[in-house]
């Protein structure tokens, strides 16, 4: 699949393709459904199926100082794409640029002039455009005029309630990683690379593999069962500290998986960490032996929920 830039010409390939527009942060079950549609559609009318998405979030650019809130990173979103059978991944760098453009310059010039679209699917919701002026009602009168398709995609409901990337933060938040996972058809996933740390938990038999949380959501902190995928595909069953690690100073926050029955140097390599269940929040402890007590303790109800959890 591939990535292009949505300022420029498309490739001619890539022309005349129906467009899932949105921004698919998490890329959960209500936007699995609007790719979807633009798949179906690409491929009954013999067309290129292609997703645009913004980078970075509008909400990154409106106000700067938000807390992180990211459920995917672009890489993960290109991957994400790939396996539902999209074609090419449209990104809009979101900008002073972009922002300024009203809902029929962002048609005339990044739908038609820039991705030659034959047609574009959206979540009903979906608006676009300087100061949200832009709906699936006027993108339907411009695809009338233009001449490209316009499929609008109902919210896809689950327990009663509408699929949203904001009930997926909501249930992470809260600890319910359970629940995210269902919304999202898939455990809520932090990938980064493995850096240096103090490594401490190698003098206490449980070395760990240390990761910056960047711009991702911050979960409940505390300890969760995870799995831990590495760059060469192996699959790995642990514990985690998500947090500060109250007992060791300075508080430092981090992802700290322990792979079980793991030796090896993950020092550089890209990982995928998985969190499948949240065990407790985080706790400070008066000794080291207390410490390695309870992480007994965590560890052995992890290798418990993890041996009945099927890998993805």
């Amino acid at each position: 699949m591939q990535r292009v830039e949505g300022v420029g010409p498309i490739p001619t390939h890539l022309a005349g393709g129906i467009v899932a527009l949105g921004n698919f942060d998490g890329f959960h079950l209500g936007h699995q459904a609007v790719v979807g549609a633009a798949v179906a559609r690409a491929r009954a009318e013999g067309r290129p199926a292609l997703v645009a998405t913004f980078d970075p979030h509008p909400i990154r650019y409106f106000k700067p100082d938000a807390a992180p809130f990211r459920l995917t990173t672009l890489d993960q979103r290109e991957r994400l794409f790939a396996a539902a059978g999209v074609d090419a991944m449209i990104v809009f760098r979101f900008d002073e640029d972009l922002a300024a453009l009203s809902a029929e310059d962002f048609v005339r010039g990044r739908l038609l002039a820039a991705l030659q679209v034959g047609g574009v699917v959206t979540g009903e919701d979906f608006t676009f455009g300087r100061a949200r002026s832009g709906d699936v009602t006027s993108l339907r009168a411009w695809g009338r005029a233009h001449g490209f398709s316009t499929d609008a995609v109902a919210p896809v409901m689950l327990d009663g309630e509408t699929i949203s990337s904001s009930r997926i933060r909501a249930a992470l938040v809260s600890g319910d990683a359970q629940t995210a996972a269902r919304l999202l058809t898939r455990p809520y996933t932090i990938q980064g690379v493995v850096q240096h740390g103090d490594k401490l938990g190698r003098t206490i038999g449980y070395p760990t593999a240390n990761l910056d949380m960047g711009e991702y959501l911050r979960p409940a902190y505390g300890i969760y069962a995870v799995r831990g995928v590495l760059d060469d595909g192996r699959v790995l069953d642990g514990a985690a500290n998500l947090g500060i690690r109250p007992s060791f100073d300075p508080p430092k926050e981090l992802l700290e998986p322990h792979f079980f029955d793991f030796t090896g140097d993950l020092y550089g390599h890209t990982l995928s960490v998985e969190l499948i269940e949240y065990l407790r929040p985080e706790a400070k402890f008066d000794s080291l032996d207390a410490l390695v007590t309870q992480m007994d303790a965590d560890c052995a109800r992890a290798r418990g929920i993890l041996a009945s959890h099927n890998p993805a």
